[in-house]
């Protein structure tokens, strides 16, 4: 016995796990009749054995479960240690089950046992059940001594928000120095940090983050990953200069990904393609996180750096679904439609599947072509990948319609094929029928819509306005205003008084318009003064559109299409020295009035159309 002890041991110590179970069955140690042990030969060998089934579960699982009934038979599992490496194995096997069960029936657990049983919870994606099981060990005096699992716990806080949890724990590590004893303290001040921002506190964080006595990388990083978290982006980039020029310290691959964002929402593209040179020069342009968020934010930063986001795309050697789809949305977003259906049609060839975040990105082309032919193509692709169950794929479908004209096809997906449908579903619909100028029908739904359990919010409201004044509904469009007022059931904006004193100013009802203009809560916009301009214009109130043209172009005297429709009000008002004066100024300014244009989609023919896809 005391050389098998011997030959275990020195595998041990050479970490040849494998071959200490190959040694162990071949011995016919789990067959306890053949062989009589004493009882302490079995305490020194099964901790190890138990190890060595752990490092790799799937090939030696069952011969850990036989050592586990002779532990039972012999009674060593009621050892703190055999017991402590019986209940690892099966936490590292993914049999939490097993390990709870084990922890239940020790006699006596350690801060070993409780260390093991909540890190392993933490490790399967139990943080319920971690939560509770650090408030027990808290509650029978087991202090956490090791700075992990501190740091662990508040991770689970932070991705739960148990923000009253992290704080008693932060109190509590206050009180016992583990802010201030080195190593523990880096590490325990950044679980900390991170915990905060993920809980939307980010003023905490940056308070605990600047009372730090030593902060490294990780440190750094999570700061700034915090601030980006809590949409903080200008404090993230001044972070992110302070680390390299106050402190010397270099950012890694992570900190460059995490700052990225921060460069998208500025469009900052000076600042981003010196993060660009700088992964260059330290190898990290090859890694596939880093290359799909330098493709977002160069995709975010808008047309010109179009070219930019398409070499990196081009020269990635790893290109999944999240990259595809970045790409597409893209060239779609900046008016490339056709572009992005061949990148659509490569991406299918090149054997990636799409997913809903690509569809989304084509739904919004065909929306943007308004081309009911392809929006056929990509609907019917939609149903049979199976992803139309997803509810915001069929709102986006029902937007896609609408806006194509097609609003018979955007109330079938509305009836038979969301399941499900939420807010944004009942708001697509309404707009849609608005949109197409059948506003009775887009009340009825909305009046639909206040029967059911779903919250109406100011959008869906926009979409009823909206639909009374393409229609020409004016009582109803007053009803249903004053009604929103009175109620106060909804948080009205300036879009929403925009609509409102539309209504009012098509109808001719031009001083209760300008009523409600001067009662309003917030300032007019453009859009209001514009539409009003216009209406007093159609019912021969010039002097009423004049005062209004000139507050307009007070407001933006950049627009040069509000010089038109003033030059336009003073041509009513055969007041032609106004008009060459009013164009004198816009040549002054160098303004031009930009032209509108439409489109009639030619038909393309089935084939061509089903060649994209």
């Amino acid at each position: 016995m005391i050389l098998m002890n011997k030959k275990v041991n020195d595998l041990i110590s050479k970490g040849l796990f494998d071959q200490i179970v190959k040694f162990v069955g071949t011995s016919q140690l789990h067959f306890p009749g053949n062989l009589e042990f004493h009882e302490n030969a079995y305490s020194s060998l099964l901790p190890s054995i138990f190890k060595a089934c752990s490092v790799s579960p799937t090939q030696f699982l069952p011969i850990g479960i036989q050592f586990h009934a002779v532990s039972i038979k012999t009674g060593s599992d009621l050892e703190s240690i055999t017991s402590n490496s019986l209940l690892s194995m099966y936490a590292k096997s993914g049999q939490i089950e097993y390990a709870r069960k084990v922890f239940d029936t020790m006699p006596v657990r350690d801060i070993i046992t409780w260390n093991s049983m909540i890190i392993s919870y933490i490790q399967q994606g139990y943080f319920v059940e971690a939560i509770e099981k650090f408030k027990d060990m808290y509650l029978l005096v087991h202090e956490p001594k090791k700075p992990e699992l501190v740091a662990s716990v508040l991770s689970v806080c932070g991705k739960t928000g148990e923000l009253r949890l992290g704080r008693q724990i932060h109190a509590r590590i206050v009180c016992d120095g583990m802010m201030t004893s080195s190593p523990s303290s880096v590490f325990v001040s950044t679980a900390l940090v991170d915990m905060y921002s993920r809980c939307f506190d980010v003023f905490t964080a940056l308070e605990v983050f600047s009372q730090m006595i030593e902060r490294n990388e990780v440190s750094w990083t999570a700061m700034i990953s915090g601030c980006v978290t809590n949409e903080n982006f200008s404090k993230s980039l001044e972070l992110f200069r302070t680390m390299q020029i106050t402190e010397g310290i270099e950012p890694n691959r992570v900190t460059l990904i995490e700052v990225l964002p921060a460069c998208a929402h500025f469009s900052d593209v000076k600042q981003g393609k010196q993060i660009h040179g700088y992964a260059i020069r330290h190898g990290f342009d090859s890694e596939s996180r880093f290359e799909a968020a330098l493709l977002d934010m160069y995709c975010k930063c808008g047309a010109a750096t179009l070219f930019h986001a398409s070499l990196v795309f081009e020269r990635s050697a790893q290109k999944d679904v999240g990259m595809w789809s970045s790409m597409i949305r893209c060239y779609s977003q900046n008016g490339d439609t056709g572009s992005g259906m061949k990148l659509f049609q490569q991406m299918r060839m090149a054997g990636t599947r799409p997913n809903s975040v690509t569809l989304l990105a084509i739904i919004d082309a065909c929306t943007f072509l308004l081309s009911v032919k392809h929006a056929e193509v990509v609907h019917g692709y939609i149903v049979k990948s199976g992803l139309s169950l997803y509810v915001f794929v069929g709102n986006s479908l029902i937007d896609m319609y609408a806006k194509c004209g097609y609003v018979e096809a955007s109330r079938k997906i509305f009836s038979h094929e969301i399941h499900t449908r939420d807010y944004i579903s009942w708001s697509a619909i309404i707009h849609g029928y608005a949109l197409n100028g059948n506003g009775r029908e887009a009340l009825r739904l909305f009046r639909e819509m206040q029967k059911t359990e779903i919250e109406i919010d100011g959008i869906t409201f926009l979409s009823a306005l909206s639909a009374c004044n393409h229609s020409g509904l004016i009582e109803e469009g007053q009803e249903l205003f004053n009604s929103v007022i009175q109620n106060k059931s909804i948080s009205v904006t300036v879009e929403h008084y925009a609509c409102y004193i539309d209504i009012l100013g098509r109808s001719g009802k031009l001083e209760e318009a300008c009523q409600v203009l001067s009662n309003m809560p917030m300032k007019p916009s453009a859009a209001i003064l514009s539409s009003l301009v216009s209406s007093c214009k159609v019912h021969g109130r010039l002097k009423m559109a004049e005062v209004l043209a000139k507050w307009l172009i007070d407001l933006e005297p950049d627009n040069a299409a509000n010089y038109t429709l003033h030059s336009m009000v003073s041509a009513e008002m055969n007041n032609w020295l106004g008009v060459e004066e009013i164009r004198r100024g816009m040549r002054s300014k160098g303004l031009i009035k930009s032209y509108g244009y439409s489109w009639i989609e030619p038909d393309c023919g089935a084939k061509q159309r089903a060649s994209i896809f």
